[in-house]
């Protein structure tokens, strides 16, 4: 039943979980390397959809859907949550908090991109302008405010936090294809990539002993809050909501409270480079969604 109210309050919640998990990534990186965070994350987040889907009653009904379907969301679980976290987590090793994780906003122009040969959708001019300006905001970032110099803070972290939005991406476009419902995709998602993150942990020198308790707890974080809970939170939200723009923008709230959540739990000083791109990142995507309307607003007034 939609219930615009009930909609606002779920995105919400949604926005200021995920906005923590920059913030989670970093602290928990001090005690676990990033293997382990994710394999104790993705356990945990495997556990979240099985109660779920377990407590719909549509736990058994997840192996029903036709082997294709099956397949595409196995497919899909190898991208996410297998390849784009490895390659997320060690960026974020490698780079500070604030740069990493707003690096990984990039993904609405990366999905612009690829939905030109993959969903054969025509570039509009705006859109065009949106990816330049979004991308001189990647420069903004990744330079910290020195974009004349091109002098990258890490080369190889700002390649892989870079890699991520482009997983990200292909990800989203195979999961519109899969009309399978969304939970129990993530379900065969996480089904599929956690024994494939079990050998990477144990070729990458894992043990079999417990972690330390704070990075457990950090994990387990990380699995409720940024691969769990929070989805089903979202899809609610979407769900209850009388159209998707109504709370899709919302999102954009995240990466500016992630920054403080960075600043004061993790310790980061923000740079002016971080938010000035983030700034330009976020334009740019308002450009691709928004900038055939304001032409025609502003030329009508003129």
């Amino acid at each position: 039943m939609k219930n615009q109210s009930q909609a606002y309050l779920l995105a919400l919640l949604a926005v200021l979980f995920w906005s923590t998990i920059a913030s989670a990534f970093k602290l928990t990186l001090r005690f676990l390397s990033f293997t382990e965070l994710l394999l104790w994350a993705s356990l945990t987040s495997l556990g979240v959809f099985s109660i779920y889907l377990g407590f719909k009653g549509n736990l058994r009904s997840v192996f029903r859907h036709s082997r294709k379907q099956i397949f595409m969301a196995a497919v899909a679980g190898i991208l996410n949550p297998f390849s784009y976290y490895l390659i997320l987590l060690k960026a974020y090793e490698l780079l500070p908090a604030q740069e990493a994780g707003t690096l990984n906003y990039f993904w609405p122009v990366i999905l612009v991109l690829l939905s030109i040969p993959l969903l054969h959708q025509k570039i509009k001019f705006s859109s065009i302008i949106g990816v330049v300006v979004s991308f001189s905001g990647i420069v903004m970032i990744s330079t910290h405010g020195n974009p004349a110099s091109l002098h990258f803070s890490d080369p190889l972290g700002v390649a892989l936090a870079l890699t991520c939005p482009f997983i990200w991406a292909i990800y989203w476009i195979i999961n519109m294809k899969n009309p399978m419902p969304d939970t129990e995709k993530l379900f065969i998602g996480f089904l599929t990539a956690f024994p494939l993150l079990f050998v990477v942990f144990i070729l990458n020198g894992g043990t079999n002993h417990l972690p330390e308790w704070k990075g457990l707890a950090g994990s387990i974080y990380v699995g409720l809050f940024e691969m769990g809970i929070t989805f089903i939170v979202w899809l609610s939200a979407l769900k209850k909501s009388q159209t998707t723009a109504h709370i899709s923008n919302l999102i954009f709230l995240s990466p500016f409270l992630s920054l403080i959540y960075i600043h004061f739990l993790v310790g980061e000083e923000i740079l002016l480079s971080t938010i000035a791109g983030l700034a330009l990142i976020i334009a740019g995507i308002f450009l691709h969604h928004y900038g055939g309307r304001l032409y025609h607003f502003f030329r009508l007034r003129a």
